[in-house]
Order: structure tokens, then sequence, then C-alpha cells
């Protein structure tokens, strides 16, 4: 592998080795686990951030954290012999390969689409050819992992879902959907009800991650976008409040609220 990559492994490896960092000789796959998930995040922020600026120190910078997660969790398995770094990267490689025999092989695929179909229909043989036990399912949604972050289970079990046709023919058809589910919050909230208010605005999420589908558009880079500017905005508005010697507490709202007006139209 490469000589920095070479270098980064040998970092970890004396890291890990007697007299190494006592934080990093006690670490286990299971309590980095949440590192992992925190710098993927953060990779993920990283990446619009960087789009959007133009500027990509912070991606790789990111990137490099990310990196620094696997070869962590490789470090450990070879201490306990159960695989190499060598052997992850071999395998993705081989995998790589084996999923897109319309370059390495012979078959004829023409759309970006076609491509998913097949990637999808050749991990399903892979799985039923591996000779691994498979979990036992009663329904083609329990594929979809319980854990993921809410936003993606729901992307992730719509899609399913549409596979088999069971799905809304136009984007149109979600827009009414939504309009119902708002309908049916007003209801809930003329009847006070708390669980019936969380119900109704569970269904309200679930439909508009379908209209995200519908469009195209991944709900959750969407919604961080959505929050990078609630940000930059609210910030505006303190910012300014500072300038005339006030705090959000000494405002009003109808002072804050030409404030963000102004960031908007700023920004527009």
């Amino acid at each position: 592998m490469g000589k920095k990559f070479d270098e980064l492994v040998a970092v970890m490896r004396r890291l890990r080795a007697p007299g190494g960092c006592p934080w990093d000789r006690e670490q286990t796959h299971l309590s980095l686990a949440q590192y992992l998930l925190e710098e993927a995040y953060e990779t993920f922020d990283a990446i619009h951030s960087s789009v959007e600026s133009g500027k990509y120190d912070s991606l790789k910078e990111e990137l490099g954290d990310l990196l620094l997660q696997i070869v962590f969790h490789a470090e450990i398995a070879e201490e306990r012999g159960d695989f190499t770094v060598e052997e992850i990267a071999g395998d993705a490689a081989e995998k790589l390969i084996r999923r897109h025999p319309h370059v390495f092989g012979e078959a004829k695929l023409e759309s970006a689409r076609d491509v998913l179909e097949n990637w999808d229909t050749l991990k399903a043989n892979e799985r039923l050819a591996s000779g691994r036990p498979q979990r036992r399912t009663e329904s083609m949604l329990d594929e979809v992992p319980v854990h993921f972050p809410a936003l993606l289970e729901a992307l992730k079990l719509s899609k399913k879902a549409a596979k088999t046709g069971f799905d809304w023919k136009r984007a149109e058809d979600v827009l009414e959907k939504i309009e119902e589910e708002t309908g049916e919050i007003r209801q809930a909230l003329g009847r006070n009800s708390r669980s019936a208010i969380e119900e109704e605005i569970g269904d309200l999420l679930f439909a508009i991650v379908n209209l995200a589908r519908h469009l195209e558009v991944e709900p959750e880079t969407a919604l961080k976008r959505a929050n990078r500017k609630f940000r930059q905005r609210f910030r505006h508005i303190e910012r300014k409040l500072q300038e005339n010697g006030q705090s959000t507490e000494d405002a009003s709202l109808e002072e804050m609220e030409r404030l963000w007006q102004s960031a908007k139209n700023a920004s527009d």
C-alpha cells in the first residue's frame, strides 16, 4: 500500500503496542463505535460545507479522521487474528469488481438505475452463496436496520416498499398526503392529545421523506442544508443585536423577525 498509508498503520500499531498510549491500548471495537459514527457525520457535514465554499481542507481533515477509525478497528482485529487492513482493502476491491460487471465484465447496463438494480441483485446472490447463516425475516423491510437514523430508515423503508409497486405514482400525490397529514395534526391539536400529536407528526415526516424520494432529493442532505441556513441567519440576529447593545433575551419577537428577514434577503 502507499507510503503514507503504511505510516498511518505503523503509528497506530505503535500506539497500541506495550509502552504506547494507555487510552489507545484499552479501546475495543465496541468502545470505538460511537467515534466512528461521529466521524462519519462530521465527514458528511464537511462534504456539504466544502462544496458550498469551494474549500476542501476541512473535508480532507475529516476523511483523515474517518480513515483513522478504520485503521484503528483493523489494528484491533489483526491483534485478535481476525483480519488485517490489507484484507479489508482487498475484499473491497474484489467486491467492486464483482458488482461492476458492466465495467470489468461483459454485462450491458445502460443507466444508473440499471446499475443500482443489478447491484441489489448481485448483493442478494452473494448473500445466498456465502454460506453464512441467513437472518430469518418475516418481511422484506427487516433488511433495513432498525438502528439507522430515523430519516435514513424512513427513506430505506419507502424505497424497499416502492420496489413492490406500493408507492404513489406522482410527487403531486405525495403532496396531497402531506396536506392530509397536516389536517390530522390540526385535529390532534384540537383534541389536545399528546400521543396523537406525536403520531401525526411522525406520519407527516414520513410523508415528507417520500416526497423527497419522488423528487430525487436526499432528505438528510436537504435537512442539513436547512440547519446550516438556520444557524447562519440566527447568528446574524445575534450579531446585529450585540452591535446595538442587546441580547436575544432583551429583543422582541418583532425585532428578531425583522433581522431574520434582513439575513434572508442578504442570502437570496
